[in-house]
C-alpha cells in the first residue's frame, strides 16, 4: 500500500509541455497555503520532495509527481490570497481550466479545503469546476491537528453546507502532521486512477 518511488517530473507552465505516458493523473487543488505540497511529502513518505513555501502563492505551474511508475500526481497551483498581479493570477485560472476541461489522463481530483476556515468563495468555485466537469473527486479536510476534536463536527458541517458536496464525493480529515487520514485518501487515489 506504501508508495515505493516519487519523483518530480517537471514544472508546466503550458499544457503542451505536459508528458504522454498514458499513466493517469490525480490533481491536488487547493487555496494557496492549504498544504498541497506538504500532503504530497506526508503520502510519499519524502520530506522534500515537493517544496514548501512559506510564501503562499510560489506554485505557478502544473507540477507533476510520478508515483510508483503507475499514476502521476499533479499539484496545481493554489488560489485565493496568493500576493502576485492580478493579470498572474487569471493566467493561472485559465491554465488550471484548460488542464481540467482537457486533460484525457485525468483520472481524479483532490480538493483541499482548511479546516481552520469555512470554505472560501474560490472553494465554491472550485468544487462546482469540479462537479461540471464529471470528475471524481475526494474533498480532504487539512490541517485537522490544528483544530480541537469537538470543532471538527463544526468544520466537517461547514464543509457540506457551503460545496455541497454529492453522495459519491468522500470527505476525509487529513494531517500532514500525524498522518491522519493518509491511508484513505491514498487509497482512494490509487481506486479512483484504475490502480489495483
Amino acid at each position: 500500500m506504501r508508495i515505493q518511488t516519487a519523483e518530480f517530473m517537471l514544472g508546466a507552465v503550458d499544457l503542451k509541455q505536459l508528458p504522454r505516458e498514458g499513466l493517469p493523473e490525480v490533481a491536488l487543488a487547493g487555496r494557496s497555503n492549504v498544504g498541497k505540497s506538504s500532503m504530497l511529502n506526508k503520502l510519499t513518505a519524502r520530506k522534500k520532495l515537493a517544496r514548501i513555501s512559506r510564501t503562499p502563492g510560489k506554485t505557478r505551474e502544473l507540477n507533476l509527481y510520478k508515483i510508483d511508475n503507475r499514476m502521476i500526481i499533479v499539484d496545481l497551483p493554489g488560489y485565493g490570497f496568493a500576493k502576485v498581479p492580478d493579470r498572474v493570477k487569471e493566467e493561472w485560472g485559465q491554465l488550471v481550466e484548460s488542464y481540467l476541461n482537457s486533460r484525457e489522463e485525468l483520472a481524479a481530483i483532490v480538493q483541499l479545503v482548511d479546516a481552520r476556515h469555512p470554505p472560501t468563495r474560490d472553494d465554491v468555485q472550485m468544487y462546482e469546476w469540479i462537479r461540471h466537469y464529471e470528475v471524481p473527486s475526494l474533498i480532504a479536510v487539512t490541517k485537522v491537528d490544528k483544530i480541537a476534536r469537538g470543532k471538527r463536527a463544526a468544520a466537517l458541517r461547514s464543509v457540506q453546507e457551503l460545496l455541497e458536496p454529492d453522495e459519491t464525493t468522500p470527505v476525509v480529515f487529513f494531517s500532514a502532521e500525524t498522518g491522519e487520514g493518509s491511508k484513505e485518501l491514498l487509497g482512494w487515489m490509487r481506486e479512483a486512477a484504475g490502480l489495483r
